[in-house]
């Protein structure tokens, strides 16, 4: 009689193939696109996902459209289930210093649909948060027309108005009065017609006439008369400063008058005629007083009309504020900012609009030098991390997925992810880190911390399938004993087994305290770390505060070894 071979005895959690769910976790796993299966994130992992990551460009595998509208769930699930903890992780990762998402969009529309709940409590949160979260009247534009969409716009005589609430129309009132009055006359002054992101011309003022409040002081009803058109900024001025600036700028109709006006009262370019904004010496003037952000966008501007050159003064002053990094924090800069600006910038040609003739420049290499460093310096300042990382940036085809934001394209996400990954490598020194690229095995990486981003972004990507767990598999194999794994993936995961399962097998044979950070680059939902698992964190893998994540996190697997050590030696 012919002996068959027990099939029980082939059964191996670390064998169980990505391409099937783990027995007894079936409820709790999703099929991906690739079609491996992997865990699905509760509604506030993916909120946080959304906030950081938003929905432009889509993914390797779902378009724009349907990667949006999956996430538009999301925020409203998240509304519908705690709509006051909703706005509160919207405000955190708004607010945040420095900036933790690319764009402040997503919790603006996080808001909005706040705004749109039928629980009052929800709403009350959102009416507070209105002046923190929309910070600029882009910002309210933006806001105001997601709020629009998403209750509803007006039509036929029994229609209620979208905007007739009363919790509504204070958040609208917030915006004018939780500031002084100044500063908001400034902003509105700075940018005096938006347009919704439907494209729809927008004035704060019309808000204003909305949310009808009364004034409580002279200095708010001069703002209030300013908004809505019934006074010029020449009669407020001995009320609002910021007023009385603009209408001294907008009389200087030669570039020494605009210089004298900056001189004078510190005032951003868009308070200027457009007519003396192609002098050098009128930008000259403006550095010390531009935002970071509209220095940043104006680089090449300043460079085309010869502010920035050949042996320029303004070229040092401009390169000391890109290289400040408390500036960089304070100003809200995220270093995607400063990605798309070293990309446009080096490339020397510019066309914004496709009906504009191109415009070129040539960089100046000091302000290209100081963008690589602003980059780095955007990032929060995280402690050296205790003990040892693998780093693995994910290779595969589906990491040519383009990030985009703001409507532009930083490159794939294979790039990106690995520009991320530089500044951990960076912060925490190459004694302490060891960079692998994955597919479907582990690869040896060409990433080096002392490269230009230029050069990052032309490492090159060929693709292949996807096995998150191989980096894992790998240090097993070759009995590699770290602290921490850190996995920069977008989680579409189907080859070999399962993360988890190998992850497991690692802690038992190498280091039972061993931690990882999967940093994801697209908000689709899905994670390999077992979510029961409490030395798995799942983040938005272009959040800016990663390094301190990955520092606070791996480092109390560190701290909790050494306590065993200590304990075991005593």
């Amino acid at each position: 009689m012919t002996r068959t071979r027990d099939p029980l005895s082939g059964y191996r959690p670390a064998g169980i193939s990505a391409m099937a769910p783990i027995p007894g976790r079936e409820a709790e796993m999703v099929r991906n696109e690739a079609g491996g299966y992997v865990f699905t994130k509760d509604v506030w992992t993916r909120l946080a996902d959304f906030l950081i990551l938003g929905t432009e460009g889509g993914t390797y595998y779902v378009g724009e459209r349907e990667h949006t509208y999956a996430n538009v769930q999301v925020v409203c699930d998240a509304v519908a289930a705690d709509g006051v903890r909703a706005v509160r992780l919207a405000v955190e990762i708004s607010t945040a210093l420095p900036a933790r998402a690319p764009k402040n969009f997503p919790a603006l529309f996080v808001l909005a649909a706040a705004l749109a709940s039928d629980e009052l409590p929800t709403r009350q949160a959102a009416a507070g948060a209105c002046h923190m979260v929309a910070r600029t009247t882009d910002h309210l534009a933006r806001l105001f027309g997601y709020y629009k969409n998403l209750k509803g716009k007006p039509s036929g005589r029994n229609s209620r108005s979208a905007n007739s609430s009363p919790v509504v129309r204070r958040a609208w009132t917030n915006w004018f009065t939780q500031d002084n009055p100044d500063a908001v006359a400034y902003r509105l002054l700075k940018s005096r017609a938006r347009k919704t992101g439907d494209g729809e011309p927008f004035k704060p003022g019309d808000l204003l006439r909305l949310a009808r409040p009364v004034p409580r002081n002279e200095a708010e009803e001069a703002l209030f008369a300013l908004a809505v058109g019934k006074t010029t900024p020449e009669h407020v001025g001995d009320l609002l400063p910021n007023a009385k600036a603009f209408h001294e700028a907008q009389q200087a109709d030669t570039p020494a008058k605009a210089v004298r006006a900056i001189n004078l009262y510190g005032v951003p370019w868009e308070f200027l005629p457009d007519a003396v904004l192609q002098y050098p010496e009128v930008w000259e003037a403006l550095v010390p007083h531009l935002g970071l952000t509209a220095l940043i966008r104006n680089l090449s501007r300043m460079t085309q009309n010869g502010a920035l050159g050949p042996f320029k003064q303004s070229n040092g002053r401009v390169t000391a504020r890109l290289t400040d990094q408390s500036g960089l924090h304070r100003a809200r800069i995220h270093p995607f900012d400063l990605l798309l600006a070293l990309k446009v910038y080096e490339s020397g040609r510019a066309q914004p609009n496709p009906n504009a003739p191109v415009r070129t420049w040539t960089p100046v290499p000091e302000v290209v030098t100081a963008l690589n460093e602003a980059y780095a310096l955007s990032f929060a300042v995280a402690a050296r991390l205790p003990g040892k990382l693998l780093l693995g940036v994910d290779k595969s085809g589906s990491m040519h997925s383009q990030v985009v934001s703001g409507g532009s394209m930083l490159g794939s996400a294979y790039h990106v992810g690995s520009a991320v990954a530089q500044i951990l490598m960076r912060t925490h020194g190459p004694s302490q880190v060891w960079p692998v690229e994955f597919d479907t095995e582990v690869l040896p990486s060409k990433l080096r911390a002392d490269m230009s981003l230029s050069e990052v972004f032309n490492l090159p990507h060929t693709g292949g399938g996807t096995d998150i767990g191989s980096p894992i598999a790998w240090a097993l194999q070759n009995r590699l004993h770290v602290d921490g794994f850190v996995l920069i993936t977008d989680n579409v995961t189907w080859a070999g087994a399962h993360p988890s399962a190998v992850l497991r097998d690692y802690r038992r044979v190498v280091n039972p305290a061993a931690r990882v950070v999967v940093a994801a680059t697209t908000a689709n939902g899905y994670q390999v770390g077992d979510p029961q698992d409490e030395g798995v964190l799942n983040i938005g893998g272009f959040d800016s505060h990663l390094a301190t994540l990955v520092t606070s996190f791996i480092g109390l697997a560190v701290g909790a070894a050494a306590a065993d050590t200590e304990d075991a030696v005593s």
